[in-house]
Parts: structure tokens; C-alpha cells; sequence
């Protein structure tokens, strides 16, 4: 037991140390700001850093190449993946050419083939220049393959590493390539990753009215499903228009359980950066239907959250146009708020919407929610949640609201668990 505990430690305290080694995404850089001086950023490139993961026996999907290589032999491949999709350090697509994988075509996801678009940046084809492979964008007005796009197409591999949140858009991503497996007869095959917020099922459920790229199922905020438990959901609640279900296979993770905390070896994307944005990621996206900034253009973007008008706050930052954060709400503009980073390196047991409710509270104007196309209304799900705060409605009486919806949607996830 005492060996096994010094282990842990060890591991961890080795994560902290390279983290510590790379300057742009130390904890420690912005932590402790005084009111009166401004955290700003250069532009600098996304860096892809490969850290040390909580729990080294885990193996992705992606790794477990003598389940899914032989039934790619003499097939024709597409693959959809991003800079996440990794076989240990190598790239799914690399890897599988040298592995004599016939691979096609790239379909690449919000943010890019290789993670480093702007959320909601238009995503053009392209060429990859290492491969000379074709890259399509499955972003913008193209979010599903086309016939054409899939002709001759035996197989879609898809693997792209997800965070378990409904409005993170790759899981529609995932919709749209089995609505067009389904619509086409093609198998896909799925290389699941841990979910690092697996633990959690909270939030409330999106209601009917309230459909979008950033909410198309009927599932909580935080849904607790690994991306292959989530496909396995979309194929068995019919949740696919107007087609059959996907002919679909999984190649699990080993060694993988929700339960236990897993730090995740790529960024997903540019602005979730470390362990702490990543837990904070689905409570604090709420602020983005806000006029409330969540530190898109600093150092601790979904770390931090801040405003002017939030004078008083023990900290305060100021965005700057950089790599991942062209144009961020607030630029250029002293924000007072919090920083949260401590407590998303400790980990989330639930949504927290207390520094929403709180944020709102000190804003003292109507103006706080953007209701333009209704954008906080979608991230939620419903308007339930916009109306409940704007009537200063208890937290507990708001999570009591959920529960039926929540409790409905839980039964209907156990069906699909894989893992535990």
C-alpha cells in the first residue's frame, strides 16, 4: 500500500516538474495577480506537448493495433482525426502507412487536422504536406462526408479525443460521419479514448427546441461517456436522420476506468490546455453565451473567467488577439474576475454554475446573457437555466429541476457503458 501511494506521488510529482518546463503552460505563471496589473499574451503557435498521463497501463484505443489492423487489411481507408490521434508518439496516419494501410483521405474536425484553428474559424480542404494526402473540412457548411467524398471508401476510422461535454463539437462531428456511414455502407470503426471528465453526469439535458451543432442529442451538459460509449448511444436511441443505424465497431481502451483520473498526453484543442481547463471546460463554456470573457486570449484560457464591470475580484487579466484567440471577446480590455486554476487541478465532482449565478449577481445590468440566436439558450440546452438565474432562483432548486430529465438519461446511458 505505502509503495503504491509513493508511486502515485511519484507520478505526480513528475507531471508538475515538466509542466513546470514548459513556461506557456505553467500553473504557476499567472497564478496570484494583483488586481492592478494585467496578465497578457503574445502570439505563440499551439504547441502539441505530449505530458504524463495519471494512469500509464492505460491504452487508447489507437494502441491496441493487433485488434484493428488486420480488418484493415486491402481495404481503402478514410480516416477522421486530428492532432490528438496518436499511436504513442507517432500520428494514427502515419502510422498507418507504415503499416501498408491504403489511407485515402483525411476528414478533419473543428479546429483542423492539426488543432490549430480559432473555435468556430472556418476550416478550408486542404493538402497535408507531410502525407500529400487530401484534407476535407468537416466544419462549416460541410459536416457531413458526401457520396462523392466517400466513393470507393471501404472503412472510416474515426479517432479524435473527446472531453465529455455535449456542446464540445467533435461527438457532432461523430454524428454526422455515421449518419453518412449509414447512408453510404460504410463501416465504421471506432478507436476509443478515456473520457477525462468520465466521471461526472450532470447538467441539465437539452430539451426539444434547442437542437444545434453545439447540442444535437438529448443528453446532459456533462454526459460521462467515452466517445465509443457515445457512438454506441447515437446508433442504439435511433438518434441518426433518416437512415438505418451505423454498421459500427469499437476497439476499446485497456486498463481504462472512469473512475480514475486520467491526464490526457495532447491538448484536444488550442484553448484547453491543461488538466485544470479541461475539468473547468463545461462549467465555465456557460460564460461563453455571456458578455463574461473566460480568458480566451491569455495564458489560462477556461482557467479563468473575468469582466470590468466584476470590480472588486482578487485577480485580473487583459486578452490579447494571439495563436487560437484571434479577435477574443474583451480584447484589450482590463477584466476583473477569478482564477480558478487551483480547483480544476483538484478536480470537479459536478457542473458548477455557482460562479455563473455569482457573476450575474455582480454584473447589475440585463445585458449579461447574449441572446443573440439565442446563444446561451443553446449551450444550455434550454432557457430554463437563463430564466431560473435571471429570477435569482437557489442553485439547489436549479439542480432539483434537473434531476428528472437527469435520472431518465442515466438509465438510458447505462445500456451503452463499456467500461465499469
Amino acid at each position: 500500500m505505502k509503495n503504491a501511494l509513493f508511486n502515485v506521488i511519484n507520478t505526480r510529482v513528475l507531471k508538475y516538474l515538466i509542466l513546470l518546463s514548459f513556461p506557456f503552460f505553467s500553473i504557476f505563471s499567472c497564478s496570484g495577480q494583483p488586481a492592478n496589473q494585467a496578465q497578457e499574451l503574445s502570439a505563440q503557435p499551439y504547441q502539441d506537448t505530449t505530458r504524463v498521463a495519471y494512469d500509464s497501463v492505460v491504452k487508447v484505443g489507437a494502441e491496441q493495433t493487433t485488434l484493428y489492423l488486420p480488418i484493415l487489411k486491402q481495404k481503402r481507408i478514410a480516416v477522421v482525426a486530428n492532432q490528438t490521434s496518436k499511436v504513442g508518439q507517432a500520428h494514427l496516419v502515419d502510422f498507418l502507412l507504415s503499416e501498408g494501410v491504403e489511407v485515402s483521405t483525411v476528414f478533419s474536425p473543428e479546429h483542423g487536422f492539426r488543432g490549430e484553428a480559432d473555435a468556430g474559424a472556418k476550416i478550408d480542404n486542404d493538402i497535408d504536406e507531410k502525407t500529400g494526402l487530401p484534407i476535407i473540412s468537416l466544419y462549416g457548411k460541410n459536416k457531413k462526408p458526401t457520396k462523392e467524398q466517400l466513393a470507393g471508401i471501404d472503412i472510416i476510422l474515426f479517432d479524435i479525443q473527446d472531453v465529455g461535454a455535449r456542446f464540445y463539437t467533435y461527438i457532432s462531428t461523430l454524428h454526422y460521419v455515421m449518419e453518412a456511414c449509414a447512408e453510404n455502407e460504410v463501416k465504421l470503426l471506432v478507436l476509443d479514448r478515456p473520457n477525462p471528465n468520465g466521471h461526472i453526469v450532470d447538467g441539465p439535458v437539452r430539451e426539444v427546441g434547442f437542437e444545434s451543432f453545439v447540442g444535437m442529442h438529448p443528453v446532459p451538459i456533462l454526459h460521462g461517456l467515452t466517445i465509443g460509449e457515445y457512438a454506441k448511444m447515437i446508433n442504439g436511441e435511433a438518434w441518426l436522420d433518416r437512415t438505418d443505424s451505423c454498421f459500427l465497431e469499437i476497439i476499446p481502451c485497456a486498463g481504462y476506468s472512469r473512475n480514475k483520473p486520467y491526464s490526457l498526453p495532447v491538448w484536444p484543442s488550442p484553448n484547453l490546455r491543461s488538466d485544470a481547463a479541461i475539468a473547468l471546460y463545461p462549467s465555465l463554456c456557460l460564460f461563453e453565451g455571456t458578455a463574461v470573457s473566460v480568458g480566451r486570449g491569455t495564458e489560462m484560457p477556461f482557467t479563468v473567467y473575468g469582466h470590468p464591470k466584476l470590480r472588486g475580484r482578487n485577480y485580473s487579466f487583459k486578452p490579447v488577439s494571439s495563436f487560437g484567440a484571434r479577435n477574443p471577446k474583451l480584447e484589450g480590455v482590463l477584466c476583473y474576475g477569478a482564477n480558478l486554476n487551483e480547483i480544476g487541478e483538484k478536480g470537479l465532482t459536478s457542473l458548477r454554475i455557482d460562479w455563473l449565478i455569482s457573476a450575474y449577481q455582480d454584473f447589475g445590468e440585463d445585458s449579461f446573457f447574449i441572446t443573440k440566436n439565442r446563444w446561451f439558450d443553446l449551450l444550455a440546452g434550454t432557457s430554463s437555466l437563463r430564466k431560473q438565474i435571471e429570477a435569482n432562483m437557489p442553485e439547489q432548486k436549479i439542480r432539483a429541476s434537473w434531476e428528472p430529465a437527469l435520472n431518465e438519461f442515466k438509465n438510458i446511458r447505462k445500456k451503452y457503458l463499456i467500461y465499469d
